[in-house]
This record gives structure tokens, C-alpha cells and sequence, in this order.
């Protein structure tokens, strides 16, 4: 269905089907009504005022909940408390150091069970490790390591005394640790000897050095034994993590921090241009992600196994793995590989073995376990599944309508949620005992949370399609950028005045619901219309041949922009690109039928799953590649080269 003619974005896909929490669901939630989006819509302030006082401890209270001074803001100030010690320490004085925190299991197969109280024993000792190293209140900290729980326990650690920690993924180059490092004036440099992926063993150490050679500011190497892979250690720079472990004291108080005390740096990893050291503080962000997490996950400590499949060098790691669940006392399940090793099977056999309750994933991985097929996820008893999440970008409907069916068996409320690494924490997202579902619509900002959908000039849309803005400070968002508070100002909050413009489009439907339309650098412009990619890669994988679809816009002398699709079917399937270009005209209308299908059997994405569209896009018009560093597979993009040299486009 069209919008109307002056919508800044097309409105082309129609979606009418509703889900609506069971009975059975409601019956133990934690909120069924509308209380909370009530009390946030009256006061706030003071909604997110309560749930800093109910959910974490403070060792002195706030004077002031916020100060807003745009686009800069403060909260809870003048309050103190500890991120780790709210992590951890008060779980286990309530008497819950028995409890387990992570389930973790390693890629080969090994295992480890770890509780509140073993936590809480290495992260004191760690933290006096790197007291030991001369890390004091203020100084950054760069983490460069595998899945594993030792990254939880340097992150809490440097939370511990104060020092900011910025984490690296792990499968980032050594160029890209040494930016970050060299931004950040990072002091001391934590990572691995290697991690297993896809059966093998990753190097760390070998990037970290070559990294290091770069970085004038590091003083000292921890390295964490994980890989087993032969390392050199350089004398008096270089420590083994067990070794200053054996060495430390057990006990280190948790050192009051100031609500405003960084709390941490994380970089985003745009293709093009410097990384934004993006600043998170304590106090607010903390109420942000625990709040969050208890009430978008219905998360309830006494029956609740969480697993997030996201990596903790981004920031669903930090506030979905670490810092939010650990707030809550939560149960967790961390695994350390890829998802089809040794089979396409192994993320349900973990979901059978530690019988997860539930399940946060990225569309990506969902339109992958597509393609392997329901066989896989029909080998193993899934019933321990009540909620089922999606983060990272839009879910397309049918990829909904597959997880909430093959996985949740019709059972599982799913939050489709939005946010990013500037907000901290979940922005939109359904209330799973609340809210009422449509597939592939994050449905309502939550609780305390205000969004508007904008036109071009920065006049409120009701219906139709626009950008996505944020109309009110938040605790969980950034405290700008490192070093350029200028850029800060420039990127986020100069294109509408008065406005927190996150650079995502959305629509509203006739009922209200948003529907996130991907990056507005990803529309394209088809003949004087602005369409989203979002909404052709949905139309093309609701074929039922269809498993995954990028979509790209391509400069075209008489369209200005010509859609080009790349499809990966699933398996054992194959259509004509003839069909699916009618289908396509047939869900949203002739101007999306893209001019171009190349099929292929994977596309490029990012380790943590996201699909580089700018290198789509370098491909469809010829140029040479840019950086293809931070590909999974960059063989992807060689065989997209080859088919596109050798397809003809379509008339």
C-alpha cells in the first residue's frame, strides 16, 4: 500500500497480521497492561528515576535525575555507585553466590560452569592485577578477546576501579585495534592467545603485536591462555592472565563511581571514515540496560536461561551479555563459536541442553537457519523457549513468521527491537506480555522512551514514510564522542534541530505500529521515488524459495538508481529471476522490481552478521573494492564479482 504522495520515504509493503500474547503467556508476566508506558508517558524523569532506585544500589543518592542541556545531558547527578558491584557483589551478599551466571561452552566442545560468587572472585583479583599494571581511575583499557568469559570478567574488572574500557571484536584487524587504541590513549592492551572458530584456532596474539607496534600508549600485554597456539611474549611488557591471577589479592572493594564516571568506549566500525568513540557513563546506562532487560525480556531470575548469541565486542554484547542480565542476576548461556560447527545444528542442541528460556538473535542468523533448513532445529527439544528476540536490523515478515513458528512452535511472544551503539540500550520494542505483534514491526518505543517519524523538513508524520528521531534525552544514551564534541553536535543532532536523529528511516502504519526501513544511506532513488531496501529484500524473502536477500541501489542513466538484488535460496530450491521480479511487483508494487538478480550462495556480511551493502554496491557498478577486513567470508565477495561479470542485466 502507497503512502501518500509527499511521504519523504515510500510506504510500499502492507503487513495485517496481528499476534497477540497467549493467555498462557500473560498469566506470568511481569507487566500486562499499560502501566509502564502510562508512567512513562506522564513523568519520564521520574520513571526512569524509580527503576535507578528499585533496581540497582547506590552509596549516594542522586540530587538532580536529569540535566539536559542539548544535545548534551547528565543523570542521576551527584549520585555514586559501582557498575560491578551492582553486577555482582550484591548478588552474592543476598545469598545468591551459588547462582550460576554463564553456562559456557567452548567451540570444541568443552565447558564451563561459572556462578555469581567465581565471578565475583576473579574480577576482584583482576582488578587488582591491573591495579598492579599502574591502571588507576580514569584510564582507558583496550579488551581484544575471544567468547569467553574472561572478557565479562575485564569488563567488570576495569568497572571496578574506574578505568574505561573499550573493546575490540575479536575479529577486527590489527589495524583497526591499533585506531582504536591510538584514539582512546589506551594504557594496557587485554586479549587471548587465540580462540577456536569453525574448527580451528584464531590467532590474537599475532594481531595484538602487530598492533602494538603502532600504539605509543600501551604499556603493558595481558594475555589469556585460551588457544593453546604457540605466542611470543615480550619480557616486561607481556603478562599471562593466569599468572597475575596467582599473584593478586582476593579482595577489592568496589570503588564509588560518580553517575557520569565513562564507563566505557565503543567504536563504531563504519566502513569509511575515523571510528566515533562512542561514551557511555554509569549510572544512567546502567539503569538503562537493566531496566530494559527485565521488562522486554519478561525476565524473571527464578525461571529464566538467557542467551544472546551476540559477541561482546558490540554493544548488544555490553548491555544484553554483561551489563544489563548481570544486573538482574541473571542465568546465562555464552558459546564461543560459529553457529554450524561441527553441524548446522549445534545453536539448537544448546538450546536443548541448558534448556534456554530466552532466545536474542540477529535477522541475519534467522534468514541463515532458514536456509539450513527446519530439519535442523526439528532434531532437538525446543520447548524450553517462552520469548524469542531480534536485534540488528529489520526483520522481514516471513523471517518472523519462520522463527516465531520452526522455533517458538507458535508459543513465544517475539520483540523485534531497535536501537543502537549510541543509545545505549533497546529504544523500540514490544512489551511481550502487552503489546500485540506484527511481523517484522518493532511496534512502539518503550517506557520512558519518545520517537517521532519526521518528513524532510522535520514535520511530524502520523502515517506513511520519513526518518526515525528521538525527541527526548534518555539515560542510556551517549555522551558524545571521544575527543570532538563538534562531531557529536554535527552527526547526530544537525539535521533536525531540537532532534536526536538516529540516520534510520520508518514508517507508521494505519494503527500506529513503526517499521524500521534500514539506514537512509541504503534508500534508494528509482525514478523521483525514495524506496527502501528494507522493503524489497522483505518481498523477495516472502517467495518461498528465497532464504536471504541484499538489495542495493545502482547508478542507472534513465532511473537515476536501478534496484539490484542479490538472493540466496534455500536449500535444494531454485526459481527463475523473471518470477521473483514479478513477485516483487506483485507484494509492493512495479517501480521496486529490481532490473538486476544475481543468485549466490552466501552474502557478505560482517562477523557480527551484518551485510556490507557498500561493497553490494561496489560490485553492481564495477569499482574496486574497498577494505574487506571485516568480512566472514571475503571469498563471498570474489564469486559475486565473477557472476556479476558474467550476468547479463535484465530489460
Amino acid at each position: 500500500m502507497a503512502g501518500s504522495d509527499d511521504a519523504t520515504i515510500q510506504d510500499l509493503g502492507h503487513e495485517s497480521r496481528k499476534f497477540p500474547p497467549s493467555a498462557e503467556f500473560v498469566a506470568t508476566t511481569l507487566v500486562a497492561d499499560s502501566s509502564l508506558h502510562d508512567e512513562g508517558r506522564r513523568d519520564y524523569e521520574g520513571f526512569w528515576a524509580r527503576h535507578a532506585g528499585e533496581l540497582l544500589s547506590w552509596s549516594k543518592p542522586w540530587h538532580t535525575i536529569c540535566e539536559w542541556k542539548l544535545p548534551f545531558v547528565k543523570w542521576f547527578i551527584g549520585g555514586e555507585l559501582n557498575v560491578s558491584y551492582n553486577c555482582l557483589d550484591r548478588h552474592v551478599l543476598a545469598g545468591h553466590g551459588h547462582k550460576v551466571a554463564f553456562y559456557w561452552e567452548g567451540e570444541p566442545g568443552d565447558t564451563r560452569v561459572v556462578t555469581y560468587q567465581e565471578l565475583l572472585d576473579e574480577t576482584q583479583k583482576f582488578a587488582n592485577a591491573l591495579r598492579s599494571l599502574g591502571v588507576q581511575k580514569g584510564d582507558r583499557i583496550n579488551i581484544y578477546l575471544p567468547m569467553i568469559p574472561e572478557a565479562a570478567v575485564a569488563m567488570l574488572a576495569c568497572a571496578r576501579i574506574g578505568a574505561a574500557h573499550s573493546v575490540v571484536f575479536g575479529g577486527f584487524s590489527a589495524q583497526a585495534l591499533a585506531d582504536r587504541i591510538n584514539d582512546a590513549s589506551a594504557k594496557v592492551l587485554i586479549t587471548a592467545d587465540g580462540g577456536w572458530r569453525r574448527g580451528e584456532i584464531f590467532p590474537l596474539k599475532p594481531q595484538a603485536d602487530a598492533a602494538v607496534e603502532y600504539t605509543p600508549t600501551i604499556e603493558h600485554v595481558v594475555v589469556v591462555r585460551r588457544g593453546g597456539n604457540e605466542v611470543a611474549m615480550q619480557a616486561g611488557r607481556d603478562h599471562w592472565y593466569h599468572e597475575l591471577l596467582a599473584q593478586a589479592a582476593p579482595t577489592c572493594p568496589a570503588e564509588p563511581m560518580d553517575a557520569e564516571q565513562l564507563l566505557f568506549l565503543l567504536y563504531t566500525s563504519g566502513t569509511t571514515g575515523k571510528p566515533k568513540g562512542i561514551m557511555h557513563t554509569t549510572g544512567g546506562y546502567l539503569t538503562h540496560v537493566a531496566t530494559t532487560f527485565k521488562y522486554a525480556f519478561d525476565h524473571q531470575p527464578d525461571r529464566d536461561v538467557f542467551w544472546c548469541t551476540a559477541d561482546v565486542g558490540w554493544v548488544t554484547g555490553h548491555s544484553y551479555i554483561v551489563y544489563g542480565p548481570l544486573a538482574n542476576g541473571a542465568t546465562q548461556v555464552m558459546y564461543e563459536g560459529v553457529p554450524n560447527y561441527p553441524a548446522n545444528d549445534r545453536v539448537w542442541s544448546l538450546i536443548d541442553k541448558y534448556k534456554v528460556t530466552i532466545f536474542y538473535t540477529a535477522p541475519t542468523a534467522i534468514r541463515t537457519y532458514m536456509k539450513w533448513g527446519a530439519q535442523e532445529p526439528a532434531k532437538h527439544d525446543l520447548s524450553s523457549l517462552r520469548l524469542l528476540g531480534s536485534v540488528g536490523e529489520p526483520i522481514n515478515p516471513e523471517a518472523w513468521i519462520w522463527y516465531q513458528e520452526t522455533i517458538g512452535h507458535g508459543r513465544c511472544p517475539i520483540i523485534d527491537t531497535w536501537w543502537q551503539t549510541e543509545t545505549g540500550g533497546m529504544m523500540i520494542s514490544p512489551l511481550p506480555g502487552v503489546t500485540i505483534t506484527k511481523p517484522g514491526s518493532a511496534t512502539h518505543p518503550l517506557p520512558g522512551i519518545a520517537a517521532e517519524v519526521v518528513d524532510e523538513a522535520g514535520n511530524t508524520i502520523t502515517r506513511g514514510g520519513g526518518y526515525l528521531t528521538l525527541t527526548q534525552p534518555w539515560p542510556g544514551m551517549l555522551r558524545g564522542i571521544w575527543g570532538d564534541p563538534e562531531r557529536y553536535r554535527e552527526t547526530y543532532w544537525s539535521r533536525f534541530p531540537g532532534r536526536y536523529f538516529a540516520g534510520d528511516g520508518a514508517k507508521l502504519d494505519e494503527d500506529g505500529y513503526l517499521w524500521l526501513l534500514g539506514r537512509v544511506d541504503d534508500v534508494m532513488n528509482v525514478s523521483g521515488h525514495r524506496i527502501s531496501t528494507t522493503e524489497v529484500e522483505s518481498a523477495l524473502v516472502s517467495h518461498p524459495s528465497v532464504a536471504e536477500a541484499a538489495v542495493v541501489g545502482a547508478n542507472d542513466a534513465t532511473t537515476g538508481q536501478a534496484i539490484i538484488a542479490y538472493v540466496t535460496l534455500r536449500g535444494g530450491l531454485s526459481v527463475d529471476e523473471k518470477v521473483l521480479r514479478d513477485h516483487v511487483a506483485k507484494e509492493i508494487g512495479a517501480i521496486a522490481k529490481p532490473k538486476t538478480i544475481y543468485f549466490t550462495p552466501d552474502l557478505p556480511k560482517t562477523r557480527s552478521g551484518k551485510i556490507m551493502r557498500r561493497l553490494l554496491r561496489d560490485v553492481a557498478e564495477g569499482r574496486n573494492l574497498g577494505d574487506t577486513t571485516t568480512l566472514a567470508d571475503a571469498s563471498v565477495v570474489t564469486e559475486l564479482q565473477r557472476r556479476a561479470t558474467d550476468s547479463p542485466s535484465e530489460d
